[in-house]
């Protein structure tokens, strides 16, 4: 018997997900009973907030879509009451907005929430804008729709590339033409500057950010978070479990639940879109949209792992680039690294690596490190290590 079924009949027996009752569209309901994926029953309501004010109420666990490839999972995450769905047009090159493209035909288009992420690229302004509607189109091909309910442009890291023109325009064209009901950015690093610039848009609804227990400014993150949602931007976090293990070698993880629930505690936060690859970790999330507060135990650990230094979560402070001679993409590499040990992830690493477009050693030619990482990363070493990804085949990484 194959691993995924194993998974799938001890999460369909043991899970905490329960019917999603009255807070779930009565389409989706019937299209659950119809499939024969109507769960166990379960007397606690989901936890649901709004985002925004877009007039979306969602559940506060949504479903990360990125590293998912099973089409029962997600069928499943439809009858524990999930109702958002995160993908990005780069996402297993085109077949994760695929995969939901085939599996959403089944269900009426008013009973899901769908986001996907389409990266801007260089050049003339106007030549962004065309490329990025051009993407989204794929994208919307992909998934066998006429628009997605929120689009966001992808891995804004600073107030300029937010504030872009031709993204401003490129979205707004997007809505305009029915294309996405919604548009947001999200952002990876320098979470407040871009929180408040999408505040300062007038454009963006929605923002998608990192924000987890590991993040030395999550004060000022959660303070701009705040003078978002008071202005009625819906906020969506991500990154949530800071890495899923402390170490390289896997021995240490993270306690997701506990990163969950700290993040979801901010009741500014409408929901959060963790990573689920199979139905264990779809079964801990579904408790945490009905159960957010944190037991002792939890407490504990995220504590634990709190007062260590070092850990894969890299925050893109950006503090590193000015110290190296040659200006390399630290944060990036070391989110490649993230992926590629704390994940599990080889093929987002892989993706992440080559389109940075370096040298296969770029630290050659220097004979100590001058970085100074606010996380106490061994910089060079990391960098040698996931450099090495590169050389392998694409077609070879799962």
């Amino acid at each position: 018997m194959a691993h995924e079924e194993i998974d799938r009949r001890k999460f369909l027996r043991n899970s905490l997900i329960g019917g999603a009752g009255a807070l779930l569209s009565s389409s989706l309901i019937a299209q659950q009973k119809e499939t024969g994926h109507t769960p166990e029953k379960e007397t606690r309501p989901l936890i649901t907030r709004p985002l925004g004010k877009t007039g979306i109420l969602l559940p506060i666990v949504s479903f990360g879509v990125m590293r998912a490839d099973s089409p029962a999972l997600i069928k499943a995450a439809i009858a524990a009451g999930m109702v958002h769905f995160d993908t990005a047009h780069v996402y297993q090159n085109g077949k994760n907005e695929e995969l939901l493209g085939a599996i959403f035909q089944q269900y009426k288009r008013d009973a899901y929430v769908i986001s996907t992420k389409v990266p801007p690229t260089t050049g003339e302004p106007a030549a962004v804008k065309k490329t990025f509607l051009e993407k989204l189109d794929l994208s919307l091909k992909r998934l066998k729709m006429d628009h997605v309910d929120i689009l966001y442009v992808h891995g804004s890291g600073s107030r300029a590339e937010a504030l872009a023109p031709e993204m401003l325009e490129a979205v707004t064209a997007a809505k305009k033409a029915g294309k996405a009901k919604h548009v947001g950015v999200s952002t990876h690093r320098s979470e407040p500057e871009v929180i408040r610039a999408a505040i300062e848009s007038g454009v963006y609804e929605v923002v998608l950010a990192s924000v987890n227990f590991k993040q030395e400014h999550i004060a000022e993150v959660r303070k701009a978070i705040a003078e978002a949602a008071k202005a009625g931007i819906g906020i969506i976090a991500m990154k949530t479990m800071a890495g899923g293990f402390h170490d390289k070698e896997r021995t240490k993880p993270i306690n997701c639940s506990a990163a969950l629930k700290y993040v979801l505690a901010d009741e500014n936060i409408t929901t959060a879109i963790p990573g689920i690859t199979n139905f264990d970790q779809l079964a801990m999330n579904a408790a945490v949209n009905r159960d957010v507060v944190l037991t002792a135990e939890e407490e504990k650990d995220l504590a634990a792992l709190d007062n260590l230094r070092d850990g894969l979560y890299c925050q893109g402070c950006m503090q590193c680039v000015p110290d190296c001679p040659k200006a390399l993409p630290i944060p990036d590499l070391m989110r490649a690294y993230m992926y590629a040990y704390g994940y599990n992830d080889n093929a987002q690493a892989h993706s992440l690596v080559t389109s940075l477009d370096l040298e296969d050693q770029p630290c050659a030619g220097c004979t100590a490190c001058t970085v100074s990482c606010a996380k106490q990363f061994a910089v060079s070493e990391r960098i040698t290590d996931i450099m090495r990804i590169r050389r392998v085949p694409a077609e070879f990484m799962t």
